[in-house]
């Protein structure tokens, strides 16, 4: 039974709804049966034009995702009859004849199968982390290569021939097409949730593009859905919530980027919130995203920046500096200190951290110096550094955040 006839706008919505859960379905299925990846991808985006082009007239079918299968699917019959592959391929292929009819597979299925390997091979080791980033975009997520060319700052061209030797390397190089067991999932699974921790950083900083975060997230509760068994993937599912819930709070109505302790706590995601909270309720390891997730759980369940726990966070930074340091979060534990325990304490820390190496010339370290030169009650030099860090800091949205500060420090 269909739909009446929508609109040619309407059937669009339908088509874009459709194709972000279909889509990684169809090309994930195709790559197994064929092992061609640009023709499952080609297959599943003629697809999508295709009910672009038929829906507004025949309706949206009951199973939209069984519809796009079944035109993919064909295209690609086509396509390795006129290439007289072998037999088997165009076996494998005729059994995926999905109708409308029929139900969509469920997660726990073959298909679950088959996007959790898209995933792996896509963030495999052997890539280059911009190609890892740019093929999850493609491949996993759907977004078009100009999309991702413009995300990345690229040219189109550029991007299309990044996505093409990717695909190329997989294949000289045989790179499997599987997710990895025992130890080598272990050795694995951190470099994929780099690539997911990265996309979503990219899309959360100041001058970031938001979609980056939207894919990141959607695919951390896709992977802890395929995974729910593995701790790390849920706590860095309960990072990015603690992370989104905040993205409606952090600019003012004149677009101007609030810090954590000015924005309107009210306007917290607090359904994003408590999923946050559950999936976090189900971590059983302390990794450095568990941490991380902690940190972020005290910052989102704190009614006020007074009542935060900020002794819980300087611990937990403690602990994630034990097993990943880095010069961002020694910058980061420096100012959990400062708020736990006195901004001296905290400046004594940065003190290392800059002994320590990296954070030469990094304007977010003169911002934690600034802030805690002005909690010690020295407001005018406080507004000197924090200017500072504004002449040197690249995102527009932060550089006038600092010099507001300063502004304000200097009265």
């Amino acid at each position: 039974m269909r739909t009446q006839a929508p609109a040619g706008a309407v059937a669009a919505e339908a088509v874009a709804a459709a194709g972000v859960e279909a889509y990684p379905r169809i090309v994930a299925t195709l790559i197994r049966v064929t092992g061609d990846w640009a023709l499952a991808e080609d297959c599943a985006q003629e697809a999508l034009a295709v009910a672009l082009e038929r829906w507004p007239a025949d309706g949206v079918p009951s199973n939209p995702g069984g519809w796009l299968m079944t035109v993919a699917r064909n295209r690609a019959l086509d396509v390795l009859r006129r290439a007289t592959v072998e037999r088997r391929k165009l076996h494998d292929l005729a059994l995926l004849t999905p109708t409308d009819a029929q139900p969509e597979p469920e997660v726990g299925e073959d298909v679950a199968d088959d996007r959790l390997r898209l995933i792996f091979t896509c963030c495999h080791p052997a890539l280059a982390i911009e190609a890892r980033v740019a093929l999850t975009l493609r491949t996993v997520c759907g977004v078009p290569a100009a999309d991702i060319a413009r995300l990345l700052l690229v040219s189109e061209s550029t991007m299309t021939r990044r996505l093409t030797r990717a695909r190329t390397r997989i294949t000289q190089t045989g790179i499997p097409y599987r997710v990895p067991s025992g130890p080598a999932l272990t050795e694995r699974l951190p470099g994929v949730l780099a690539v997911l921790y990265l996309l979503f950083t990219r899309g959360y900083v100041a001058d970031g593009e938001p979609a980056f975060a939207d894919e990141a997230l959607r695919l951390a509760r896709l992977l802890d859905l395929l995974m729910p068994e593995q701790s790390e993937v849920a706590a860095l599912l309960a990072l990015f919530l603690f992370q989104h819930s905040r993205r409606g709070a952090r600019r003012d109505a004149e677009g101007n980027l609030l810090t954590l302790e000015r924005q309107d706590r009210r306007r917290w995601d607090r359904t994003a919130i408590a999923e946050g909270l559950a999936a976090l309720d189900r971590v059983r390891h302390d990794g450095p995203y568990a941490w991380q997730a902690r940190i972020a759980a005290c910052h989102a369940t704190a009614a006020t920046v007074d009542a935060t726990d900020w002794p819980a966070i300087a611990r937990a930074y403690d602990a994630l500096i034990g097993i990943r340091a880095s010069p961002v979060i020694a910058l980061n534990r420096a100012v959990a200190h400062g708020y736990a325990y006195g901004p001296a304490a905290g400046l004594g820390l940065l003190e290392a951290a800059h002994a320590g190496g990296g954070l030469d010339s990094n304007p977010l370290a003169v911002a934690v110096e600034a802030d805690l030169v002005a909690r010690q009650g020295d407001r005018l030099r406080a507004a000197a550094l924090f200017r500072q860090a504004a002449a040197t800091v690249a995102a527009a949205a932060e550089r006038r955040a600092l010099l507001d500060r300063a502004d304000e420090l200097a009265r």
